[in-house]
């Protein structure tokens, strides 16, 4: 069929104008970037309409075939028109629930989804308004300490994203409604549309979806908005990222648009002015954990600096490499020169089992958990007696804790 023959931008993108090969590289990234944090987080797909959604829905199973193999409900799509996926929308935001992990959607998850533990909002739906802007990021907005969900990532790929720019984004409210004792809790505008949607099938789960739009394989005339619509499908068009540009918020609600590299390079310097500052103050630490915390507090993203530098880097070397330009050691590789240094050479053959046992859960676990002296409740620690008689072994809780100091920076001094 011919195609009109006009500029097609990006508004026109799986709404007027479908490029198959799109499709599959944005799956590709969004894959991509779950395969470098982690596979199970839950994740929900933004679209255009359901025809999008499904054929993102197809792509990301082609991407994920390994894990679909494994359970099919890994990704779903849910959408007004699919009872399957509906039925399935309570596993999603169940936080104890492992599937479904992926799921795509065009309007009906916008609103009414309490998702506690979703970590990844996916954007690739062009979004013009501000409410439903808020709506959608919102998805991802809920905290789970006991999950582990304290942040969320968006993935834009249209744009929208654009909107935390706008002055609305952080400005007055759209209406202050102060109710009387004998008034509703919702204003009248709010409740006059609740009442209206009481009707539809879909309840508390957001606006409805327009009616599924039948395969095709050319142009095709949608419902979007009461309106024929004319779709064409191209399937023979390369397709690339063209750039890639990446926004967090700081410690004190700052969008930052800098590198993630290039703002904690700034923040350690203002920090520790040297890396003979940072290691005389890391040294001197009763705590490791305490400095950790203290760069967290000034927008150090450790996690996220994990993700690029690697996961097996404790902060020391995340510190040392980043904003000081040191070659990185993993904890293994710390852990395995302390070893060749003979160091544990002084103790008796207990304390030297108990400092092996810590050097073995640092270079799996990192400094955090030999600093606790939980630990030693745990295998293998557990096999030496209970915390007390461990701390005997040493002579006292003083020279338990100095012992330990001491291995800290056997751990650390080979960066000086």
């Amino acid at each position: 069929q011919p195609i009109e023959d006009r500029i097609f931008n990006q508004k026109d993108m799986d709404r007027t104008l479908v490029l198959e090969e799109r499709t599959k590289l944005v799956a590709k990234k969004i894959t991509e970037f779950l395969k470098a944090t982690n596979r199970f987080d839950k994740t929900i797909v933004f679209c255009d309409d359901i025809d999008h959604a499904e054929r993102m829905r197809r792509a990301l199973v082609n991407e994920n075939a390994d894990l679909v193999a494994q359970n099919d409900k890994y990704v779903m799509r849910i959408t007004g028109d699919n009872a399957i996926g509906k039925a399935e929308l309570d596993q999603f935001i169940h936080p104890e629930e492992k599937y479904p992990v992926i799921v795509t959607t065009s309007e009906l998850m916008t609103t009414g989804v309490d998702a506690q533990t979703c970590k990844l909002i996916v954007l690739d739906k062009t979004v013009q308004s501000m409410t439903k802007f808020k709506q959608i990021i919102g998805r991802g907005t809920r905290i789970n300490e006991e999950y582990g969900k304290l942040y969320f990532t968006i993935m834009d790929f249209k744009k929208a994203t654009e909107l935390f720019a706008d002055p609305d984004f952080d400005g007055d409210p759209v209406q202050i409604y102060k109710p009387g004792p004998d008034d509703p809790p919702l204003p009248p505008d709010d409740a006059e549309a609740e009442s209206e949607a009481g009707a539809s099938s879909d309840g508390d789960f957001g606006e409805g979806e327009a009616p599924a739009e039948p395969p095709f394989a050319g142009p095709n005339t949608g419902t979007g908005g009461g309106q024929p619509r004319t779709k064409y499908v191209v399937n023979d068009v390369s397709v690339s990222i063209l750039a890639e540009r990446v926004q967090y918020y700081s410690a004190d609600g700052t969008l930052i648009t800098e590198s993630l590299t290039d703002y904690t390079r700034k923040k350690v310097h203002a920090e520790y002015a040297t890396l003979d500052d940072f290691l005389q103050k890391w040294t001197s630490a009763e705590q490791k954990e305490a400095i950790v915390t203290e760069l967290e507090d000034q927008g150090v993203l450790f996690s996220e600096l994990a993700d690029m530098v690697g996961k097996d880097f404790d902060p020391f070397d995340l510190v040392c490499h980043v904003a000081f330009d040191q070659p990185p050691l993993t904890r293994r590789e710390r852990a395995e020169n302390v070893k060749k240094r003979n160091y544990f050479a002084k103790y008796g053959d207990q304390a030297r089992g108990v400092l092996e046992a810590l050097l073995e859960k640092y270079a799996d676990e990192g400094i955090e958990t030999i600093e606790s002296v939980n630990i030693l409740k745990v295998q293998p620690l557990d096999k030496f007696g209970t915390p007390v008689e461990i701390v005997r072994l040493f002579g006292g809780s003083d020279q338990y804790k100095t012992a330990v100091k001491e291995l800290e920076s056997a751990l650390h001094s080979l960066a000086k």
